[in-house]
């Protein structure tokens, strides 16, 4: 199953916001000081690891703290938890030393009313910053269906702004379709959406697409805050074809794209992200944190 299906499956309830304390401003603090230095927090997209989660999420967050990701970002059912048990994984990653930035949501997070709300409460327990779009609506398509999602991501941008946070969205390979004429739909995203507003890189689908990353990110300065370091390698490129390969076994320009992160585009904190590969996937994300602190050593 891919991710894009698999995270259209999860699943709105008090409108009380929840204030967030000192301790949750000082945990949050590094991210905003994370631009400034040379060394950004490595994380792990949790999908990564998404039947371990299922099976045993606090045996999961355990695990994963101990292979070595400093963040974490939750993934789209995380929006069906109680405010209580949102309580406990915050305890839970504390003790860890985990934080979590970033959330991946659907389109609810971002509509006012109820649904928001919850998002907000949730995200502001957890320590978050960013609200992300997981993937499109089904309804996003044609101008109009694109424009009409912009107007609702920036509308949500503006809302989410008070709190605390901030909206996103992940790309996927579509968008790096023409939309209309020569424009890209993330051009088109892009230009239509507020400066606040995070590009999510995922840099596996936009290699795939021959999209370049690199130019992609040196034409958005100070956007793309969060990036999914995901590799990707065609049929003939590596044992396991596609998103298969581990990290820095693809055809990335890693190295020129890290560059122009941290020169550029503003990134404040990388996150792995794994389709699967030969391994288990906890065997997975630690061989990739290694790749990646090889690279960065």
């Amino acid at each position: 199953m891919s991710r894009r299906n698999f995270i259209t499956i999860s699943g709105a309830a008090s409108a009380m916001l929840v204030a967030r304390s000192d301790r949750t401003a000082a945990l949050a603090a590094p991210v905003a000081a994370a631009s400034g230095t040379k060394k950004r927090p490595i994380g792990l997209e949790l999908y990564s690891v998404r039947n371990e989660l299922m099976r045993d999420l606090p045996k999961t967050l355990d695990t994963v703290a101990k292979i070595g990701y400093e963040v974490v970002e939750f993934y789209a059912p995380y929006f069906g938890w109680t405010l209580p048990y949102a309580k406990e994984v915050r305890a839970r990653m504390d003790d860890l030393g985990l934080r979590c930035y970033s959330t991946h949501n659907h389109i609810e997070s971002f509509t006012h009313g109820e649904t928001m709300d919850k998002a907000i409460e949730l995200n502001q327990i957890l320590g978050t910053r960013y609200i992300v779009m997981a993937s499109s609506p089904g309804w996003a398509r044609g101008v109009e269906g694109w424009q009409r999602l912009c107007r609702q991501l920036s509308d949500a941008t503006e809302k989410l702004i008070p709190h605390g946070l901030s909206a996103g969205y992940h790309n996927h390979q579509v968008e790096w379709a023409k939309l209309d004429g020569d424009q890209r739909i993330m051009e088109f995203i892009a230009a239509n959406t507020p400066k606040e507003f995070v590009l999510q890189l995922d840099v596996g689908t936009c290699v795939e697409t021959n999209s370049h990353p690199v130019e992609w990110v040196k034409a958005n300065p100070g956007r793309i805050k969060i990036v999914h370091l995901k590799d990707w390698a065609p049929d003939n490129a590596a044992h396991d074809k596609g998103y298969k390969v581990l990290f820095g076994e693809g055809v990335t320009p890693w190295k020129e794209l890290i560059a122009a992160l941290e020169s550029v585009g503003g990134v404040e904190f990388y996150l792995m992200e794994q389709e699967g590969s030969r391994f288990s996937e906890f065997e997975t994300v630690k061989h990739c944190l290694d790749n990646w602190n090889k690279m960065r050593a």
